[in-house]
């Protein structure tokens, strides 16, 4: 299933990704898409704080990984670096995926996708029609995901891109 939603705002990406944060579950994977720019940190930002993480979350493009405790603990990857497939091992990624106790956010996760298990929520962000216009495609893979559609489109209905004011 995927949702198209749209933002008009870095304020209205993070409130998204807050929203999404109330709902993920221990062992989650998710993943983020899009070019330089698309808002991938903006939303790793809001998706943190809807965590209850209040550590400033920056993107880990030259350490590759962090982790930050809130709610659950957050995982956060960023693989726009890595050269090779095989460099996934050297992240431990197999064991962040394994930690029921957290969740684990890939920035250009896209990159790596046949590495990734079948079972995970994906958003390619792309630039908008203004400066701060983001459309974003979330797409819901595997029953993890699909046992919370309803939810998930509950929850981010204020976004909705055909929905009335949508913002």
């Amino acid at each position: 299933m995927i949702l198209t939603l749209r933002t008009d705002s870095a304020e209205s990406t993070q409130a998204l990704a807050v929203a999404l944060a109330e709902l993920v579950q221990g062992g989650d994977l998710v993943v983020l898409a899009g070019d330089l720019g698309a808002g991938k940190t903006c939303f790793a930002q809001g998706f943190g704080r809807g965590l209850g993480i209040t550590d400033r979350i920056t993107s880990p493009t030259f350490t590759l990984a962090r982790q930050y405790e809130g709610r659950l603990r957050l995982h956060h990857l960023d693989v726009y670096r890595f050269d090779a497939m095989a460099e996934i091992d050297d992240v431990g990624l197999d064991e962040l995926l394994d930690d029921q106790r957290a969740v684990t956010l890939i920035e250009w996760g896209d990159a790596i996708m046949p590495a990734l298990p079948n079972d995970l929520l994906e958003l390619r962000l792309t630039l908008g029609e203004g400066d701060d216009d983001r459309h974003i495609a979330l797409r819901m893979v595997g029953p993890r995901w699909a046992a919370r559609s309803r939810a998930l489109s509950t929850a981010l209905e204020p976004w909705l891109a055909d929905a009335p004011g949508a913002n």
